[in-house]
């Protein structure tokens, strides 16, 4: 599961790099300044999640998961960044304001995926 866990965070990380750099090189004269802050908060969480998916990994490698938090928590992370992120990134490329209302269930996602690592580490071996 460990496994699993790294091999995500750098997949999703290297996407979020791309997504960056496509941001800052091929949608800055395309996009207006507020559509473009949201990309770039878009590409922020992502990268900041994925380098959590390594936390993940390592907290199943060095406690066993505790008790299934870690992997559930690993879970909430790519689900929070396809929810969140996924989200302010169609909400940017579109201008569909109605992609932004299910954005907070992403991060509702990333909150409980933290607290779920915390309990991980209480909770391991």
């Amino acid at each position: 599961m460990d496994r699993i866990f790294f091999i995500l965070g750098s997949g999703l990380a290297a996407l979020g790099v791309a997504a960056g750099a496509f941001g800052a090189h091929g949608l800055r004269s395309r996009l207006a300044p507020d559509l473009l802050q949201v990309f770039e908060t878009a590409v922020r969480y992502q990268l900041i999640h994925a380098l959590g998916l390594f936390a993940v990994a390592w907290a199943i490698q060095r406690w066993g998961g505790g008790g299934g938090a870690a992997p559930a928590a690993g879970w909430l992370f790519v689900a929070g960044i396809v929810v969140f992120s996924g989200s302010l990134y169609g909400l940017s490329l579109s201008g569909v304001r109605a992609l932004g209302a299910v954005t907070p269930l992403g991060g509702l996602a990333f909150i409980a995926g933290w607290i779920l690592l915390a309990a991980s580490a209480w909770r391991g071996r």
